[in-house]
């Protein structure tokens, strides 16, 4: 019997171009939702919507029932997701959207420790080189946000996105485990429900119901998270990590372009500067640790 053949590398690469331009629509539109709402709401809203569209669409699929040892692993992921998304986006309405995406672009280096440790993965000297290109990368982002005019709560506005991401690199680690016992729906969907029951333990103290005017953004930052969600897992079953790192850092330029065009932010030449240096260490180190990352783990 003959089985459909794969589709090309170029097709993944294509397809993992669309789930990052999705995500930074989503960006944006939670920076505003951020600055409207405040980060925790913004959170809290676009999680209860991306949970009934993921759930609608996991029931449509036949789920099965995970078994325990895989709903306790989407339940860790949706509890590190709900710091990582209110500490970013909180992050976000204090410094640039651009610059936030460039500081969370540590997160692929960050992973290289946290597999070690976690997977028993060898770090290597190319990974300890790449790390300190990416950290120059971030010197150089500070020391412009520093350097002149700043906001005055910009310090802990970056404090907040360089721990989410830490709580990122986590988050691709547990992506990784995911991708080898469950379906892109499955995750999606117990990944954002359980998202959505950490925040709501806050909601009788910090809940509030968001105005009418922005029901459409919360309804719309939750369809493009999702869609980006699946898009991205169909790409990375489909090629390998090294094909598409790159891909992630065009975040970076959707960043850039939306901030200016909803925020009026100008990049400056030192977040260039640092973006480039952050992309370089990363860069290297997808391209020489490929052998300690096979593309088996990376499998849906």
């Amino acid at each position: 019997m003959s089985r459909t053949a794969p589709p090309p590398a170029s097709v993944a690469f294509a397809m993992a171009v669309v789930g990052i331009a999705l995500y930074s629509v989503m960006d944006a539109l939670m920076k505003g939702l951020s600055i409207q709402l405040g980060a925790y709401n913004a959170a809290l809203w676009r999680a209860l919507a991306g949970a009934g569209m993921t759930g609608a669409l996991y029931a449509v699929r036949r789920p099965r029932r995970p078994p325990a040892a895989v709903f306790r692993l989407h339940m860790i992921r949706g509890f590190n997701a709900a710091l990582l998304v209110v500490a970013f986006f909180w992050g976000v309405t204090k410094v640039p959207l651009a610059e936030g995406i460039a500081l969370s672009f540590i997160a692929p280096l960050i992973t290289l420790y946290l597999a070690a440790v976690l997977l028993g993965e060898t770090i290597t000297g190319w990974a300890v080189a790449s790390s300190i290109i990416g950290l120059l990368g971030v010197g150089v982002i500070m020391a412009g946000r520093f350097g002149g005019q700043h906001r005055p709560d910009a310090g802990i506005g970056v404090a907040a996105i360089l721990f989410s991401a830490v709580c990122y690199s986590y988050n691709l680690i547990l992506q990784r485990q995911q991708a080898q016992v469950a379906t892109p729906e499955e995750s999606a969907f117990f990944g954002t429900l359980a998202m959505s029951a950490v925040l709501l333990l806050f909601a009788p103290f910090a809940a509030r119901p968001p105005p009418l005017s922005e029901v459409p953004a919360i309804f719309a930052s939750a369809a493009f998270a999702s869609g980006a969600f699946i898009a991205l897992s169909w790409a990375y079953a489909r090629a390998e990590a090294k094909v598409l790192v790159v891909v992630e850092y065009t975040a970076f330029i959707w960043a850039a372009a939306f901030g200016w065009l909803m925020f009026a932010e100008p990049v400056t030449p030192a977040t260039f500067g640092g973006a480039a240096l952050i992309v370089l260490g990363c860069v290297i180190s997808a391209w020489r640790e490929r052998a300690h990352q096979p593309s088996a783990e990376l499998g849906a």
